[in-house]
């Protein structure tokens, strides 16, 4: 889900973060020989145009912090997205010069609860990776264990590789990841993961692959292999949106469609989502949760409006208007 809110009005107009930039990718020197090596001619030879050499004040950046900017808080997350792609940029400049441009694996792990953006993120880091010829293509597969897992041996690894050929030139992503180590050394999520890591191998620099999941078990699963963690070298946590962050997100998915939460309505809004998310820990879903709560609202104004103004019409305000009353949901 895309969730966005408005830039702050102290975010740099030049496309990049103010803060200095902590890099914090680690080159292939850094993590097992296992993991899949990404040459700086390889970026040079799948651009095919001038989008890998994008100079500083180029609008290459800028527009993928267009889709970054309105996405409410994630700030650790834009600065990790800024920092690949300032390593692909001097990558690139460092091979014009005739340097060695190193080598670095871009296979990353998403760690965060349902509703944190860890989808959108994946779409525009494919986006990124495809604008900087890293990736031909830049889409993105998403699956989960039942796309991966056959019901007989063999089947789940043919499963495993018609996907991965999908994926090829783009993003494999692999949501609920743990899933696929919770049945024991008989269960054949074992095979798609061996699977999963084979490919790796075998389409060196072809496909980038993001395993997400919940921040405990995506631990335990990486712990059931001991080469998993060094062939994903960036990993990103995605925090839970605070309460506050949260009705930032409700006013403004309403305003995107002409709705205005009233002040009643943000402060039941408000009271609610601290209680649900004090209450459910695990099954609370963040932003899509309160994307629901929005869409049913719009439901619950409409039916109102059409029982108060049955022989009139309402006016415009009120049209607008999202009030406490419409707000329900399940108890």
């Amino acid at each position: 889900m895309n969730v966005r809110a408005a830039a702050s009005a102290n975010q740099p107009a030049a496309g990049r973060p103010s803060r200095q930039i902590n890099v914090v990718l680690r080159s292939m020197e850094q993590t097992a020989p296992a993991a899949a090596p990404l040459p700086a001619s390889d970026i040079q030879e799948s651009a095919g145009n001038s989008s890998a050499k994008a100079s500083a004040g180029s609008p290459l950046f800028a527009e993928i912090q267009k889709d970054l900017d309105p996405m409410v808080g994630m700030e650790n997350v834009k600065t990790l997205v800024y920092e690949i792609y300032a390593l692909l940029h001097v990558s690139q400049l460092r091979s014009d010069a005739g340097l060695a441009g190193g080598s670095h694996v871009y296979h990353m792990i998403f760690k965060g609860n349902p509703g944190t953006g860890k989808t959108t993120i994946a779409r525009i880091v494919a986006k990124l990776f495809q604008k900087m010829g890293v990736l031909q293509k830049g889409h993105l597969v998403e699956v989960e264990r039942a796309d991966l897992v056959g019901e007989y041996i063999g089947h789940t690894a043919q499963k495993t590789r018609d996907l991965v050929k999908k994926a090829l030139g783009g993003v494999l992503f692999v949501d609920e990841a743990y899933s696929l180590a919770r049945g024991g050394e008989k269960d054949f999520g074992k095979e798609a993961i061996d699977t999963l890591v084979k490919a790796m191998e075998d389409h060196k620099n072809q496909f980038v692959l993001i395993l997400a999941g919940y921040p405990e078990e995506i631990e335990t699963f990486l712990m059931t292999n001991p080469g998993l963690p060094s062939r994903f070298p960036i990993q990103i946590d995605f925090p839970d949106y605070s309460v506050d962050q949260l009705i930032q997100i409700a006013e403004l998915m309403a305003r995107e469609r002409d709705y205005t939460l009233m002040p009643q309505a943000v402060l039941k809004l408000r009271q609610h989502l601290a209680q649900e998310k004090e209450e459910s820990y695990f099954s609370f879903s963040n932003a899509r949760y309160v994307r629901n709560v929005i869409e049913k609202a719009f439901r619950h104004q409409a039916v109102r409006l059409l029982n108060q103004y049955a022989t009139g019409s309402p006016g415009k305000h009120e049209l607008m208007s999202i009030r406490a009353e419409d707000l329900k949901w399940d108890v």
